[in-house]
């Protein structure tokens, strides 16, 4: 597994931006796109040393946001999803989300799984 990035709810994506712009140096970011698969709308950003951010806003989020529970999820890029996830599980790992394509990334499919980590979502290479 190589990291990919990080997942942090967010109540409102566009000023979640604009906040991050004040503090971070902001290489690109993308088009803020809704994902029926996720149930979420979702912006990524990519700053200039190669880190990746993933704004996430919506109901998936919601509850996280009012705790102000901000910090969502570690995401790794894998080869073979299927294949990390049945090693996962084996290993202790309970899968929160089967997985599914996503718009964000050009529908590679993704899968949540809770772990030693927290939540961690795959992303397949």
């Amino acid at each position: 597994m190589k990291f990919h990035h990080i997942g942090i709810a967010t109540e409102d994506i566009e000023k979640s931006i604009e906040k991050l712009k004040k503090y971070f140096d902001i290489k690109e970011i993308s088009k803020i796109v809704y994902d029926k698969n996720q149930d979420a709308n979702l912006c990524m950003l990519e700053m200039n040393d190669g880190i990746m951010i993933e704004l996430i806003s919506g109901g998936v989020v919601s509850n996280l946001v009012k705790k102000r529970q901000y910090l969502y999820h570690t995401c790794y890029s894998v080869k073979n999803i299927d294949e990390m996830i049945e090693k996962l599980t084996s290993d202790g790992a309970f899968l929160v989300r089967e997985a599914k394509e996503a718009i964000l990334f050009n529908n590679k499919r993704v899968a949540f799984l809770m772990w030693d980590l927290g939540l961690i979502e795959l992303v397949e290479e």
